[in-house]
């Protein structure tokens, strides 16, 4: 386990609580837990809005896609995590590594582009009611998510192909629980300092101008909202545009710690349960914020249990 080389075959430990054996298993249990309620929660979204024609509108074809991306992000990590968490056994092999690098960064790609895409929606929707249906249609909205999903392919090919390419020197111990980035670039035994500016660029272009567009879309719909003299209409903005605001705020809060910072400003271990949040609880919340927030998702929910128990009783 401990030796390994720098060829495709060598393979990774993943060292990730391993310093602290109670702890581990306890995260087991609450790990499996938070995974299967995020399976459920994200499935249950992405049925309903698949199943209920009124949830069939832009903002819904994009919560839809959140979801899959929830459960394709928290399956590519979590896994692997749970089977080191539950035995001696903390190697993962290269091209398990590799695999899951990619999907990391693609995905993370797609979430950052993707939450921008939803706050132009939330944007529109505000700004130019009339004409939302006109601007937001079905070829935009397919447009703009598969531009989200092509950036997030590229970038999971291009830093990975950097990053597994450092000479190691026969290190092969990764202090983290998943095959991340800056994890990744610490144990090389060369000069990594242009891979970390090349990351630093990559992040800049991928994390912020994503969150600009955010804020000016928000800004936009703030000065909106001050024109706006009724309760009602306000309460129906903040309907509107809370959900989105709060998964924007654990998602972007989690990312710009994590890959904004200089590499060794803050401790591997506080990257690490950065890592672990954003892999288990954002994912769980996601679901959960959509449906306790949202009229009309409740009224789907209310709506499909009620067609099964009137088929039950038929």
């Amino acid at each position: 386990m401990e030796a390994a080389n720098d060829s495709a075959q060598g393979g990774f430990v993943l060292l990730g609580f391993s310093d602290r054996p109670r702890l581990e298993r306890s995260l087991f249990v609450v790990i499996l837990a938070a995974y299967l309620l995020t399976l459920l929660g994200n499935t249950t979204i992405i049925l309903l809005c698949r199943l209920d024609a009124q949830l069939r509108t832009p903002m819904y074809f994009f919560l839809t896609h959140l979801s899959f991306l929830d459960l394709c992000f928290t399956t590519s990590s979590i896994p692997q995590l749970l089977y080191n968490l539950g035995g001696r056994d903390k190697t993962i092999s290269y091209a398990g590594c590799a695999v899951q690098l990619c999907l990391f960064l693609g995905l993370g790609t797609v979430e950052c582009l993707l939450l921008a895409v939803m706050a132009y929606d939330r944007f529109v929707a505000v700004c130019k009611p009339l004409h939302y249906m006109v601007i937001m249609s079905p070829r935009l909205c397919t447009v703009l998510v598969s531009v989200a999903w092509g950036c997030g392919a590229a970038n999971s090919v291009v830093m990975p192909s950097i990053t597994l390419h450092l000479p190691r020197c026969g290190h092969n111990r990764v202090n983290h629980f998943v095959c991340e980035l800056p994890a990744l670039i610490r144990i090389a035994c060369v000069n990594t300092t242009a891979v970390e500016a090349t990351v630093f660029f990559l992040a800049v272009i991928i994390v912020l101008i994503p969150l600009i567009l955010i804020l000016v879309s928000y800004g936009c719909i703030v000065r909106a909202v001050l024109q706006i003299r009724s309760a009602s209409g306000l309460q129906k903005v903040f309907n509107t545009c809370g959900s989105h605001l709060t998964v924007v705020s654990l998602f972007y809060g989690n990312i710009i710690y994590m890959y904004m910072q200089p590499g060794n400003s803050s401790s591997q271990d506080q990257g690490k349960f950065l890592a672990l949040f954003y892999s288990t609880v954002t994912p769980l919340l996601n679901p959960l914020i959509y449906t306790l927030r949202n009229k009309d998702v409740k009224g789907a929910l209310r709506r499909l249990l009620l067609r099964d128990r009137e088929g039950g009783k038929g």
